[in-house]
């Protein structure tokens, strides 16, 4: 029997792939971003496969009840939300459940937003989020995925990686520009990095969309380490990056403090 370990090359990992379920989450990935549902030639163009392989991957969802079929479209189903809904409430589920009155009261306090996300490959997962009295155009919910690089909790989490760490995130993610404020250097980017580490914080200045700012804080367990990131976004023209520091930052700091005397419990 092959027992499985570090010793074992790269190209024996690659024999034990599966194209297939690759190729299907791929899909999954595809369908999760129309939430009106895709044509079958639509998701054939979208995952660069022929229309008989999308067909059997779409068909393949249905039956096993991830997606649904209605007419010609194809659409997730709540399956794969109470998935999701599963992940999310593991081990940290009690942790967000006392986090949400902690931060409705941030929210309500500054009349914006105030999210919580945890880092997953490149991007910002969102694990908590109460919404703000103020619209933004960014579509957020427990979930929702956001680049890593160009949001202030992606900052603060990339900053608990230590250098070696960190130089192999910027060498292999997909840096790519949202706005034309949007830092792409990754020289720059590991500077920024740097700064939120040495700060303890993180100010994003319109980088994931014009008009909109956001600052970030760092929670951590009782070993120290960067568990979770907390946010508080605002529109451009309510607070210039200054005023976010005096006034969003220290309710910010203390809902942070309270979670982390939560976590030290644990």
């Amino acid at each position: 029997m092959e027992i499985e370990n570090e010793s074992n090359p790269p190209a024996a990992a690659g024999r034990d792939l599966v194209g297939s379920l690759a190729k299907g989450l791929g899909v999954v990935e595809i369908l999760a971003e129309a939430p009106g549902g895709m044509t079958l030639t639509e998701v054939a163009a979208a995952a660069g496969l022929t229309r008989a392989g999308a067909r059997r991957l779409l068909l393949t969802l249905v039956a096993s009840g991830f997606a649904r079929q209605e007419e010609r479209r194809f659409v997730l189903s709540a399956r794969l939300l109470s998935l999701t809904r599963a992940w999310l409430g593991g081990a940290s589920a009690s942790l967000w459940r006392y986090a949400e009155p902690i931060m409705r009261e941030v929210s309500e306090a500054l009349g914006e937003s105030c999210s919580a996300a945890v880092l997953e490959g490149e991007d910002v997962v969102y694990v908590a989020r109460v919404a703000g009295r103020r619209i933004v155009s960014v579509a957020l919910h427990v979930g929702a995925r956001l680049p890593a690089h160009c949001t202030s909790m992606g900052r603060v989490l990339l900053s608990d990686l230590d250098s070696a760490e960190l130089t192999r995130f910027l060498a292999h993610a997909s840096i790519g520009a949202k706005t034309a404020k949007t830092v792409t250097d990754k020289a720059a980017l590991a500077a920024k990095v740097a700064l939120a580490r040495q700060q303890g914080y993180a100010v994003v200045d319109e980088e994931l969309e014009l008009g909109l700012r956001s600052i970030a804080v760092p929670v951590r367990d009782k070993f120290g380490r960067i568990v979770a990131a907390l946010n508080v976004s605002t529109q451009s023209a309510r607070f210039t990056c200054p005023q976010m520091e005096r006034i969003l930052l220290p309710p910010l700091l203390d809902a942070a403090r309270k979670l982390e005397d939560f976590l030290a419990l644990q």
